[in-house]
């Protein structure tokens, strides 16, 4: 069934963008690679290589670029969206009325979007006036090891899981395993609350707290995660999958990790301005914590780790300042609680599908 799919079209060259590009490439996919900046457009096509995300990498020859997003789009198969949260609206928009309702896109973003609170595959849906046919990959998938070859899984989710099912074999190669799932809510959320997780822990890595400390962030991180997804109508069981518990690990340890860096800079001493003065990536842990507290608000759930990265980041809290006010007033035991919950209704799988 992936011979449907062999026209791919992504749009966004940043770091996450082109490493999945490169990754289909691979996999004999002929994917054209849509790039704001001219300059990753000429290197693409002319020596292979992504100097502003990815320099000194060796990406595919078949690997095309170009800078308009119309011709990225022609005739093409499958769309995948690797934008940051907050332009996606405006990128996306762009290609309303001439993408076919049938043609999937994957969204690769991870984030909250400003004022509306909509997770991405709803601002793609929206932006192209209704597109149904909108799905997720997401997991524990740092994109420079993926660029460098290094061996990695993920899920894909759609509502429709005979969608996902035929989707992933184009996704799947020999150093990318795919699993599947149906709950978007569940993944996209999982994707987005772990940034913002990952920031405290970069907090606490920068203020030289120990594995014991931040091993007991990360936990009760996953409990931030499965309350706060849950409450917004996810399945609890999806957290203890790739998309939850795997990608939630991987940013909060990994030096790699743009959001862990972004928090290691703040424990430092430096503002958010300073920080992304110094960089061309998107912390979007960072881009979407003041949103995650307002779901929280919404939704009457304790977020202590989300109320101390938006203290810091806020500049309303020193690092130190922050982590003592943030000690969470609640039992481990809700984590309990859920993943007993999600056990009970489906005992044989996290919610993943192989």
């Amino acid at each position: 069934m992936s011979d449907e799919y062999k026209r791919v079209a992504v749009i966004g060259a940043g770091s996450w963008g082109t490493a999945m590009a490169a990754l289909l490439a691979e996999h004999g996919h002929a994917v054209t690679l849509w790039a704001l900046e001219d300059e990753i457009v000429e290197a693409v096509n002319q020596r292979h290589e992504n100097p502003l995300f990815h320099p000194e990498v060796q990406l595919p020859p078949a690997l095309r670029a170009t800078g308009d997003i119309h011709e990225a789009a022609r005739d093409i198969s499958l769309i995948v969206v690797a934008v940051p949260t907050q332009y996606i609206r405006r990128v996306v928009g762009g290609l309303r009325g001439s993408v076919a309702p049938t043609v999937p896109i994957v969204s690769l973003s991870k984030g909250i979007e400003d004022e509306t609170l909509l997770r991405p595959t709803q601002v793609i849906g929206e932006a192209l006036g209704g597109h149904e046919t909108v799905g997720v990959l997401s997991g524990p998938n740092l994109a420079r090891e993926i660029v460098r070859g290094q061996p990695a899984a993920t899920v894909l989710a759609f509502r429709d899981l005979d969608l996902a099912h035929g989707l992933q074999p184009v996704f799947s190669g020999p150093r990318f395993d795919v699993y599947t799932n149906d709950d978007i809510i569940g993944c996209e959320l999982g994707g987005s609350i772990k940034n913002v997780i990952a920031v405290a822990a970069g907090i606490a890595a920068g203020l030289d707290h120990g594995h014991n400390s931040i091993s007991a962030l990360i936990c009760r991180g996953l409990v931030e995660m499965a309350s706060l997804g849950s409450a917004l109508g996810a399945r609890p069981e999806t957290f203890l999958g790739l998309a939850g518990q795997g990608d939630l690990v991987a940013t909060c340890l990994s030096s790699e990790s743009r959001n862990h860096h972004f928090g290691r800079e703040l424990a430092a001493g430096r503002t958010v301005e300073e920080i992304s003065a110094t960089t061309n990536m998107v912390a979007e842990g960072v881009k979407s914590v003041d949103n995650m507290l307002e779901l929280a608000r919404r939704t009457s759930v304790q977020t202590p780790l989300i109320n101390l990265v938006h203290l810091v980041v806020n500049g309303l809290a020193t690092p130190a300042e922050a982590f003592e006010l943030g000690r969470p007033t609640e039992s481990i035991h809700e984590l309990h609680g859920l993943i007993e919950a999600a056990l009970a209704s489906q005992p044989t799988s996290p919610g993943e599908d192989r």
